[in-house]
This record gives C-alpha cells, structure tokens and sequence, in this order.
C-alpha cells in the first residue's frame, strides 16, 4: 500500500504544477485522491491508525521514521481524500474501472460505517475484549471519546447520499419476492455484470485476455472444482452453507429429519447461485470425464456402482480420489460457483474469463445504510430496505426487530456479499469473530448406497453414476474437518493484525498492535 501512496503523493505533486489541460488535470488528481483514500483505508480496516504520509520524502530528508496516526486522524485524511475525489471527479464520464464521483462517496459511506462500528467506539470494544481494554493506546484503534450517534449518523448519511444519486441498482423495486428461478438469475446476473446487473457495480476491475493478471481472469481455475480442471484453492464450508435459511424464511435444522435428508432441496436462491454443492447440474464435463460422467452433475460423494448387493465403490470425479486429478479436489464438500462464467463452452477451467471483479457494488452501500438506520432506531426504514434486497434474492420479508433484526441482518449481509471481501471485515468491527471466525471448520461428506433391487444407470452398456433419489439412498454427514488440514481458534490479538518486526525495529516511533509485544 505505502509504494501506491508514494506513487500518488508523486503525481499529486506532479499534477499541481503540471503545462497540461486543467480539465485533465483535475480528471487525475481526482483519480488520484480516489487511489490514495483506497490505499489507507485497506490499512486501517486492517492494522488501525496508520502513518499518514501526504507529501514525499526525498534522499535529503532529514528523519524517515514517522508515527502512527490516531485512528480518527486516518479516517479524516481518507475522507478528506474522498472528499476532493468527488468533487474533481463530478461530471466526468470515465472508462470501466476508473474510479469516479460515486466510486469516491461509496468508499466514504464504507469508511464512516466502519468508524462507528463496536470495534471502533473504545468504550464498547474495551467491554467485549481484556485485551483491548488493557491495550496503552487504544486512540490508534478506535474512537476513546466523542458521539457516536453522530458517527451513525454520518454513516447514513454518506450512504444516503450514493443512493440519491440514481445511477446504481439493479431489481431493488420488486414489491414481493422474486420465483426462485428468476432470483438465481437476478444474484447470477449481478456478479457476473450482465443483462442489467451491471448497474450493481460502483467500481469494478476488470480483465481482458490479453491481460498478463495472473489471477483475476484465472478465477476459475483458482477456485472452482478439480473436476473441470480447478484447483478448488477457496471452498466454502458446512458452517457457511448452515447459514442459508430455507426458501420460507426459516432456518435450516439438521435435528428436522426431512431437511437432514435433502439438505440441499427449498434453500434461498442464492445458495444455488453462489455454491457448488453434491448433484448440481452444471457443465458438460471434458473429454477425460465425460465418459464417465455424460451429464454434468457435480460429484462430491462416494457412491456404489452397479447392483446393489453385489456393487463396488466409485468415488465422484470432483473429490479427492478423482480419476481426473486427485490433488486438488475438496476437502469441505463443496466449491465455488459464484463469479464463475456460466457459458456451457467454458468447461475447463484452464480456460481464462473476463467477469469483472466487483470492488464495491450498490447494495453494500444499502446495507450500509440499513445498518446506520437500525444503530439510530429507525428499524422501519431498514426493514424496508432489507426486504428489498430479499425480494430480489427471492426470499420473504422479516419483520424483527431489536436483536434480533440485528441478526438476521448480519446474516443476510453475509449471504448476499458471499466472497466479496467483506465477512472478514464485518466479523471483526461487529466483533462477532470468536463465535464465527473462531469456530472449527465443519464440512460434509456424502455416501450414496443403491437402495435394494435398483441397479445403477447404464450407457452405452457400461455402468455410470448420476444423481438420483429414486435409486439411491444418500446419507449426508457433517464433521469437524481433519486438525491436520485446519485447527481454527480465535484469540482477541487478531483484531489487529501485527505491524511487521522489521517496520518496528527500522522505526522505533511505531507502537505495536495489542497482543504482539514480546
């Protein structure tokens, strides 16, 4: 982050003195503002107050070793930054990618939101955490003193203010919920920016073939399943999968036995949008499974092949003893279908995509401001604007209040910015994170048995496995992954990550974070 802002400070000097148009002038320093403000807010949300550097240091400077600043000073600088962003950047058409005035007043509705968060307000977090009530200078990590109302309030504002704006939005008007295929279409076509969902996208970076980006057009294989040729490197857990309510609105409950059975049957819509899951139809396979599986439905389990009493053991093509590739497959059961192309001549995963990677989307904002709405006592209003963003996805409105509104609306941001860099965060300001970034890692595992007298299906004279209730009996277990592969734990010091020994001891003016002094 600090080469960028050195790169920013530069052509901010640069740019005040530079021959050109005043009209391009003030187009980059706008940008520039913009890239700077993003820079320190990717260090604050992370490490907390941060050296502010405005202005750049020459091979003559006399001291290179700087402070940290409070943590109120860093989210005025970045608004401040944001600020002149939005005004330079006002009325100028940009191309895809750059930022512009909205892109400017969504990240400021993202920084005042955060600013008035539990882990943020002293007071609050010194009540949830022993380590930061003894922490010596909590002034870097959050507000000690001032009205926190009014922080909330500002957030709402900010966020108010980009929706006012009408340019962004997409399917936000729906009065009732949306029939469950018309919802996966509205979240697909979202994340995916296309047939309209790409009015959700503030800020996007995007990726052409071309591109020498090793790892945004490489989503596919990065993180979808071994059985097209994935390296499923993110997979998403039974603990998150448990968090989809059903379609009614209700939890899902491993104690009820008819959903124990079909785990994966009524579930919200963006479920089948974002996560791969046992029996999926999705892509016809490639020429090295597409024998073996000719429908193109995910594998996950461990099914018999045959008939039954006398069947022998297949393991699906998308688990860690595929016949594809046995490396790389799952180890929760599940992968990753969000922000993957869906176009049915994509079946390898080698194969490069040009889906736009959304940095900030339009209902972060709404959510921002549903947030805000509920801190200052206007549920009213917030239930509106959360029962939109369910209609959308398909799901029935709520009508909580208190706590649990409170809840339910922590869940629902969860499912809806599913892989979008924000849980991290969220769990932290909330500071939620010992009860879920704390928890162990659950995963599932299925077994398919062929039920007596049935007989697996056959094509071209040669047993094959597909999904299929009326010949099989699946039983589907949850379990606390291998501690070889993960043992999660929580401890309050992660709040804060730790600034790197090599930066503390090149500059003894830096104060380290809670929980990592020697």
């Amino acid at each position: 982050m600090y080469s960028r802002i050195r790169a920013a400070n530069v052509a901010l000097e640069n740019l005040s003195v530079a021959p050109f148009d005043s009209s391009m002038v003030n187009r980059l320093k706008g940008e520039t503002y913009f890239l700077r403000a993003h820079c320190y807010n990717q260090l604050l949300r992370y490490y907390g107050g941060v050296p502010l550097i405005k202005s750049t240091y020459q091979l003559n400077s006399p001291d290179f070793t700087i402070a940290r600043n409070t943590y109120a000073e860093c989210v005025d600088a970045i608004i401040s930054d944001l600020d002149s962003a939005s005004m330079l950047l006002n009325g100028k058409t940009l191309g895809l990618g750059r930022a512009t005035t909205g892109a400017a007043m969504a990240l400021k509705s993202r920084v005042l939101l955060y600013a008035a968060s539990d882990l943020h307000d002293i007071p609050t977090a010194k009540t949830r955490s022993a380590l930061l009530a003894g922490y010596a200078n909590p002034e870097l990590l959050g507000y000690v003193s001032g009205d926190r109302a009014e922080r909330w309030r500002k957030a709402r504002d900010a966020a108010k203010a980009v929706m006012d704006l009408g340019s962004y939005g997409y399917k936000l008007d729906l009065t009732a919920p949306a029939t469950k295929d018309e919802a996966i279409a509205n979240y697909t076509d979202v994340y995916l920016s296309r047939n309209g969902g790409e009015k959700e996208s503030i800020l996007s970076k995007y990726y052409i073939n071309a591109s020498t980006d090793d790892w945004g057009s490489w989503y596919p294989r990065n993180n979808t399943t071994n059985g097209y040729h994935g390296w499923t490197s993110s997979e998403p857990t039974q603990n998150l999968v448990d968090n989809y309510e059903m379609m009614d609105g209700t939890k899902f409950d491993w104690n009820k036995p008819e959903q124990a059975a079909q785990p994966y049957v009524n579930r919200d819509p963006r479920f089948y949008a974002s996560i791969l899951y046992d029996g999926t139809k999705w892509k016809p396979r490639t020429t090295d499974g597409a024998g073996t599986d000719p429908f193109g439905e995910i594998q996950f389990g461990t099914y018999e092949l045959g008939t039954a009493g006398s069947a022998t053991t297949y393991f699906g093509l998308d688990t860690r003893n595929s016949s594809i590739e046995n490396w790389n497959g799952t180890r929760t059961g599940y992968s990753i279908r969000k922000f993957t192309n869906d176009n049915m001549s994509l079946v390898d995963m080698n194969n490069r995509q040009q889906v736009p990677s959304i940095q900030i989307r339009y209902t972060e904002v709404v959510f921002n401001y549903i947030e805000a709405l509920m801190e200052l006592s206007d549920e009213t209003t917030a239930l509106t604007w959360l029962n939109k963003i369910r209609f959308r996805a398909g799901m029935p409105a709520i009508s909580e209040t208190g706590p649990a509104l409170k809840a339910r609306y922590q869940n629902e941001r969860n499912i809806e910015m599913l892989f979008e860099e924000q849980r991290f965060y969220d769990a932290r300001r909330w500071m939620i994170a010992p009860q879920t970034l704390g928890q162990k890692v659950r995963i599932m595992t299925i077994t398919g048995k062929l039920k007596p007298g049935q007989s697996s299906l056959k094509v071209n004279g040669a047993y094959v496995y597909r999904f299929d209730p009326t010949r099989y009996n699946y039983i589907y277990r949850v379990q606390n992954i291998e501690s070889g592969v993960e043992n999660r734990a929580w401890n309050d010091k992660l709040y804060f990550p730790p600034i790197k020994l090599d930066e503390v001891n090149k500059n003894k003016k830096l104060i380290q974070n809670p929980g990592y002094d020697q």
